[in-house]
């Protein structure tokens, strides 16, 4: 039985070996499905359709559930696991499927967070594989964090107004612009929520527009320039592809670079 867990562990923390990536690249396949079935159900499309993407999302569901008690199942320590972060987004990313059988909205509203269950692959070393360099893991860690939380931002403005105001939120769309216009800081002011949840998320939205956006756009640009002052020479070790034009060493992982750079 340690054993069996022992495997288990092994097939979905570690990310390099090359059955691990399947496993896992078949999770992330499965969380941008779920998540692009709530963007197109929010849109006028015929019953039979809507009741394929609910049988899928289903599907899906019982497999996030399946896959998050296995990982419990394997954990020496359960509780610990239970409240580590992970496993409260797991948790938060299928407690609304189950709850939603019996209607109750707002704890259906947290099934937009599912999105933000690619955080532990981003999170990696390398991206399955096939993305090793740092420099390119970090463009892509801060692309992610700016798109999940228009994302988020949007699928939840959509849900709180929807039902109150369906002229100014008719769809998915209408709230992403809303979500982009609102944390830019643009304000265009011809879509306005309602509902206080709605104002109230409307506020979080600017104060996210004002402090974290800036924050990652800012890295984002940090890290071209960066880039733009390195010398390409590939670290054969951590896969460091720019470096500092002196350089002797790889500044990740401490191993001497093949190619020293010319120093003129």
């Amino acid at each position: 039985m340690s054993l069996n867990k022992d495997r288990f562990t092994f097939l979905i923390e570690n990310l390099d070996a090359q059955k691990n990536q399947v496993i896992n690249l078949v999770i992330v396949f499965l969380i941008i499905i779920s998540s692009g079935i709530f963007v197109i159900q929010t849109y006028s499309i015929p019953a039979n359709i809507q009741f394929i993407l609910s049988i899928i999302n289903t599907t899906i569901l019982i497999c996030f559930a399946i896959e998050y008690l296995l990982r419990l199942w394997s954990q020496e320590n359960k509780f610990q696991y239970i409240f580590s972060f992970y496993a409260i987004i797991d948790l938060v990313a299928i407690l609304p499927g189950f709850i939603g059988f019996v209607d109750i909205s707002f704890i259906r509203i947290l099934r937009w967070f599912r999105i933000l269950r690619l955080i532990r692959f981003i999170e990696q070393k390398s991206l399955f594989g096939i993305l090793s360099n740092e420099d390119l893991l970090i463009f892509v860690r801060i692309l992610f964090t700016l798109f999940a939380i228009i994302f988020v931002y949007s699928g939840l403005i959509y849900q709180v107004e929807h039902s109150v105001n369906p002229d100014n939120f008719r769809n998915f769309l209408d709230a992403f612009y809303f979500s982009i216009v609102t944390m830019t800081t643009v304000g265009f002011g011809d879509v306005t929520p309602i509902s206080n949840s709605g104002r109230l998320l409307t506020v979080l939205m600017i104060l996210t527009g004002i402090t974290l956006i800036p924050w990652q756009i800012g890295d984002l640009v940090k890290r071209l320039i960066e880039i733009s002052n390195k010398i390409k020479i590939l670290c054969d070790n951590c896969g460091l592809a720019f470096h500092d034009p002196d350089a002797n060493f790889c500044k990740i992982c401490g191993k001497k670079l093949q190619q020293v750079p010319n120093r003129q």
